[in-house]
């Protein structure tokens, strides 16, 4: 970064540029060498607020809080109200374990930007650790025990009473003291269960410092092996002491006798749960079904679906007014997981009985869904038609362009599958109307390429063309490279068949060409001998409406023109005769 002859040189580069340096070393977990970058950015803008955080971030990655701590002040010293200056700072003071004053900064970010995630897991975490470390007056029980009616009685019977308890506990404490050897032992226990995996590294570092060799010599950066030993240590050291205030050995003792607790509950059917309050426990269970169906666990989905069918099935309406609305989405539920397991028929059934639930009770929504539901069922069965029928009676209840564009879609999609092609590029056109009013860039690329493949099948090429270089710059646009790669093979495809539709038509009219002339380099009694095919070449070009003569009446009519010219008479011969004899 200087330069090793100039005594007094500065950087080589500007501000930004070792900024951006620091950036990316920071991002490949290169801390030292950001650090450097960073320092020298501050040299030539000292008061540089970003420089100034990102410098704090790289020291708390390098485990230096207090250096952490001194750049996030000064970044804070212009402006109280910085952002991410005041995050730096309560991840500073968090790091060094004062966790009450990491709560005041994370509580003032919040209060100034509350969108910002980031202060309120802050604030968890330091209250939480302020939990672990002093405790909750919730965890606190207080008990009476024995007989408590000598509070009543005089202060001199209650001092008579007291003295002989406060001269036993001193024999305890002597016998303590002569108990502190297996200290150590019990200290490193409780130290190899906060480092966990680290505990290992520190065993080997505390074993070099015992080899005298090695600690003599020095790495090929000029820094002595035994300094970074002992920064080693040093550094899991006050990792150690931070984690003992974060989470001590008695919170996580009681942790996992909570989570332990907790899974042995979890064990137990919610039934209590679900007669207390079964909204919250239909709400809590759909949730779950839904997530597990988006995580790709359908089987999983499928059984709380069934389980959860099952309970509410067995309340009444008073336990569940909208119990129709309920067990219609349950249906739905189940027919989805079945649907992802490839259960296309058992899926059938159950949308269709969500859709019978909602004609019963005219549960309008229930009824968009159900249609929805089963027009998927049927397209994944290949029963396109039936999933057309559905969908276009769905297409009046959807209520926003998003909904519409993607009904449009699937139905010229169908219509694709059904070679119905004019009816596909028109439900393309519209799908791509009503994403461009969505403004959703992902739905208008797919509805671009719907209507391309569309001209395609219709014989237009060229539209072809032009509506796959749209589609694939959308594509580009979006960065979906494995569009952006289907749609070139496409467009390659179209262009190769207009490339081979002109190539076609050209060697018909090079090949009636070639005929001409080969025609007017033979001898004449050689053309009157075939004027029968040269008279159906005529009738094939359609240059000629008169009906076709046999080869003897051409003969004659030949030879009378030949006598004429011989004669000096002027011939007016028919047009059939006359191109012929040209020839």
């Amino acid at each position: 970064m200087y330069d090793e002859e100039g005594e007094e040189e500065g950087p080589k580069s500007s501000f930004v540029t070792y900024l951006s340096e620091g950036d990316k070393l920071f991002d490949n977990g290169e801390y030292r060498k950001a650090l450097e970058s960073y320092s020298t950015a501050l040299e030539m803008q000292s008061e540089d607020k970003t420089c100034l955080v990102a410098r704090a971030k790289c020291y708390l990655a390098l485990g230096d809080s207090d250096a952490a701590l001194r750049d996030a002040e000064a970044a804070l010293k212009d402006d109280k109200e910085y952002i991410k200056g005041l995050l730096m700072k309560a991840e500073a003071l968090y790091s060094k374990g004062d966790f009450e004053h990491s709560l005041v900064f994370y509580h003032r970010g919040h209060k100034l930007r509350p969108e910002v995630d980031e202060f309120r897991l802050g604030i968890q975490k330091a209250q939480e650790a302020i939990n672990n470390s002093v405790g909750t007056p919730s965890s606190v029980k207080l008990e009476n025990k024995g007989d408590t009616s000598f509070l009543n009685k005089h202060e001199d019977n209650k001092k008579a009473a007291r003295r002989p308890a406060y001269q036993k506990p001193q024999k305890q404490t002597t016998q303590k003291s002569n108990k502190q050897a297996p200290k150590a032992k019990e200290n490193q226990k409780t130290i190899k269960q906060l480092l966990g995996e680290l505990y290992a590294d520190k065993e080997y570092l505390e074993k070099l410092l015992k080899d005298e060799d090695l600690i003599k010599g020095s790495s090929q950066t000029g820094m002595a092996i035994y300094e970074l030993v002992t920064d080693g240590i040093q550094y899991l050291d006050t990792r150690t002491e931070f984690w003992r205030q974060q989470k001590p050995m008695y919170a996580r003792k009681r942790d996992k006798v909570v989570a332990r607790q907790g899974f042995q509950r979890q064990k137990k059917p919610r039934v209590r749960e679900a007669a207390a309050d079964p909204a919250n426990y239909i709400l809590k269970n759909l949730e779950e079904i839904d997530q597990s169906l988006a995580e790709g666990r359908a089987e999983e989905s499928l059984k709380q679906a069934e389980k959860t069918l099952k309970t509410v099935e067995s309340w009444s309406e008073d336990d569940v007014p909208n119990k129709p609305d309920v067990v219609g989405n349950l249906h739905s539920c189940i027919g989805n997981a079945l649907l992802e397991l490839g259960k296309m028929g058992d899926a059938l059934q159950h949308h269709q009985k969500d859709m019978d639930l909602a004609e019963k009770h005219n549960l309008e929504d229930a009824r968009s869904r159900a249609l929805d539901n089963l027009g998927r069922v049927y397209a994944r069965m290949g029963k396109f038609e039936k999933a057309i029928e559905n969908w276009e009676h769905k297409l009046p209840m959807a209520k926003t362009p998003l909904e519409k564009t993607w009904l449009y879609h699937e139905i010229g999609r169908c219509n694709l599958e059904l070679n119905e092609n004019d009816k596909a590029h028109d439900y393309g056109e519209r799908s791509f109307a009503e994403a461009q009013e969505a403004d959703d860039e992902v739905w208008q690329l797919n509805a671009s390429v719907l209507i391309a493949q569309a001209e395609v099948r219709q014989g237009q090429l060229e539209a072809a063309v032009q509506s796959f270089d749209r589609s694939l710059e959308m594509a580009k646009a979006q960065g979906d490279s494995a569009a952006e790669i289907a749609i070139k093979r496409a467009l390659d495809d179209v262009n190769n068949r207009i490339a081979k539709k002109e190539k076609d038509s050209r060697p018909s009219s090079a090949k009636e060409q070639k005929t001409e002339e080969e025609d007017k380099q033979e001898p004449e009694p050689a053309a009157e001998t075939n004027y029968e095919e040269d008279f159906d070449k005529e009738d094939d070009t359609k240059e000629e409406e008169q009906p076709k003569e046999d080869a003897e009446e051409a003969q004659e009519k030949v030879e009378e023109q030949q006598e004429q010219k011989e004669g000096g008479e002027s011939p007016v011969p028919e047009f059939e005769v006359q191109e012929k004899a040209d020839e």
